[in-house]
């Protein structure tokens, strides 16, 4: 990883990166969440 771009061309790289994706649906969207916030709470915090 270049450490040394700036914010803006992080940002235009996060956005090309993001447009070569396909879309998803709302419904699929609400699914990746429910995944993710599901696996996050069955892992065992560290105190």
């Amino acid at each position: 990883m270049n450490y040394k771009i700036s914010f803006q061309e992080r940002a235009r790289l996060g956005m090309e990166m993001l447009s070569k994706k396909s879309p998803i649906t709302l419904e699929e969207a609400r699914a990746q969440a429910k995944r993710l916030n599901q696996a996050s709470q069955s892992k065992v915090k560290k105190s």
